[in-house]
């Protein structure tokens, strides 16, 4: 073994000493996560992709991605939260390492996705969890939970609307869209999938955009750029006008239910109006609500934060 590298891991072990050390002093926590594994399952005849991490006996965190990512993007909370919870992300169909069918014969619908979620659920056998929805995860998840409320220990909520008045000013072109879809389908496409709205996506009117990692979108982009992506997230797209329909039946039930909650908010989101949360604690007046110094996708910068907040509200008893 050559000098040099003996003395790069004499440095190492000194490292790993000191902060074993400062640790032990109660000076640092060091996150001490589980592998994650990364595994496929077979639901209503697709091939599900989804992260797991993190004990089996341990309580049960489901997290819902948004668009346009994939359970790649709670890999921040995975590398925080997988020492001490079991942590399953799944793919839906037509994201991520999930299946692509094709939207000719496969609807990529809201009730679709939730109907296969509840299902995924029962093959990877999750009865009971906390239910973790950003955007997209919102109506898939709400529509989890009115048809299976027994399975819901908590829910947190990052950034999704479950109010009209929540859609911010890009929803102009997309309602738009809802009323004629042939006609407004160019300009949709340009509002939801290009490459200056997907960066937008994450960093909203952040002014400290160098927080932000640009692969954050180039990659998500070059996702969207993929053949059939399009008409995928067209259909879906369309699809959310029912959302719109469902959101007092979703009040409803937070108000009759008053599950635990907790709001997570990215203070720079233009994706949708900045009240929402706290229309969250009108229907449940002892929710948790808390607005951060972060855009859309507040694990982007503020992982540390969300996972502390996570863990102390899970933490919590009624």
């Amino acid at each position: 073994m050559k000098i040099g590298t003996i003395a790069g891991a004499g440095a190492k072990f000194l490292l790993i000493g000191f902060a074993a050390h400062l640790q032990s002093q109660g000076r640092v926590k060091i996150p001490m996560s589980n592998p994650i594994f990364y595994r496929t399952v077979k639901v209503d005849g697709l091939s599900v992709f989804y992260r797991e991490a993190g004990p089996k006996d341990g309580p049960t965190i489901l997290l819902l991605h948004g668009l346009p990512s994939s359970s790649r993007m709670f890999k921040p909370l995975f590398a925080r939260l997988s020492d001490r919870y079991h942590l399953v992300a799944p793919d839906y169909p037509g994201f991520g390492h999930s299946d692509w069918p094709d939207p000719k014969t496969f609807a990529y619908t809201f009730d679709h996705y939730a109907e296969i979620m509840n299902h995924f659920t029962e093959a990877v056998g999750l009865s009971r969890y906390t239910l973790y929805m950003q955007d997209y995860g919102g109506p898939v998840g709400f529509r989890m939970a009115l048809a299976h409320p027994d399975r819901i220990e908590a829910l947190i909520v990052q950034d999704a609307v479950t109010h009209s008045e929540g859609l911010g000013a890009n929803w102009t072109a997309r309602r738009a869209f809802w009323a004629d879809r042939s006609a407004h389908e160019a300009d949709l496409r340009k509002n939801l999938l290009s490459l200056a709205a997907t960066k937008t996506r994450h960093v909203g009117d952040d002014p400290n955009v160098e927080l932000y990692d640009p692969d954050l979108w180039t990659d998500e982009f070059a996702f969207l750029s993929q053949p059939g992506q399009a008409e995928i997230q067209s259909d879906l797209f369309y699809d959310y006008r029912t959302n719109v329909t469902a959101y007092p039946k979703w009040q409803e039930w937070l108000r009759k239910s008053q599950p635990r909650l907790l709001v997570i908010w990215g203070k720079h989101d233009l994706s949708f109006d900045p009240g929402e949360p706290e229309r969250y604690r009108k229907d449940v007046p002892g929710a948790e609500v808390h607005v951060l110094d972060a855009g859309h996708f507040a694990l982007d910068t503020k992982a540390d934060e969300i996972a502390t907040l996570v863990d102390r509200f899970l933490n919590q008893r009624k």
